[in-house]
C-alpha cells in the first residue's frame, strides 16, 4: 500500500500553537537551512514509517523533500511523484488528484494532504477501483495523533475500503 504524503499544511503547519524553534536544521543546497524546516516534527518520521505503507512525496517541494525532510524525519530518500505541466480536470477537482491515481497504477493507497475536498473524494470513487483514503489534515496544526489515529485504523483494515 502507498501513502502519498503532502509537506506544506501537512507536515510543516501553518498556524498552531508553537513555540518553534528559531534555527532550521542545516538543508543541502540552502546555506543557512530551510526557514520553515524547524516547524516540522521529526518524529512525524518514526510514526509515518511503522504505518507499513511505501512513502512517496507528494508535494511540489520535489527532490527538496528528498535533501531537507528526509534526514529532519530520519527516512531514507522517498520517490517523487512527477507532477505533469498543465494538467487541468474538472471543476474543484484538486491538480494532484488524477496524477496520483495514475502514480499507483492499481496499488491500493493512502493520500494525506492538507487541500483534499469532496470533488476530490468523488472523483476517487468513481475512477479508482482499489482502495483509497484521502485524509484531509489541518494546515494549522498539521498531522495530529487523531490523524495518525485514521491512518492505523484504516491501514489495518479496520476502517473498511472506500474512499473518502
Amino acid at each position: 500500500m502507498l501513502l502519498f504524503l503532502d509537506v506544506d499544511g501537512t507536515l510543516l503547519p501553518f498556524g498552531g500553537p508553537g513555540p518553534y524553534p528559531e534555527h532550521a536544521p542545516p538543508c543541502p543546497g540552502a546555506p543557512l537551512g530551510h526557514p520553515l524546516l524547524s516547524r516540522v516534527d521529526p518524529a512525524l518520521g518514526p510514526r509515518l514509517a511503522v504505518l507499513g505503507c511505501a512513502l512517496v512525496w507528494a508535494t511540489t517541494w520535489m527532490e527538496d523533500a528528498n535533501a531537507c525532510l528526509s534526514p529532519w524525519l530520519g527516512l531514507p530518500p522517498l520517490p517523487l511523484v512527477d507532477w505533469p505541466d498543465g494538467e487541468g480536470g474538472p471543476p474543484g477537482l484538486h491538480w494532484k488528484t488524477r496524477p496520483l491515481i495514475e502514480w499507483a497504477g492499481g496499488r491500493p493507497f493512502v493520500w494525506v494532504d492538507d487541500e483534499i475536498g469532496e470533488a476530490d473524494r468523488r472523483w476517487v470513487a468513481e475512477h479508482c477501483a482499489v482502495p483509497a483514503l484521502l485524509h484531509r489534515v489541518d494546515h494549522r496544526t498539521g498531522l495530529t495523533d487523531a490523524d495518525f489515529g485514521v491512518l492505523e485504523r484504516w491501514v489495518s483494515g479496520r476502517a473498511g475500503s472506500a474512499a473518502r
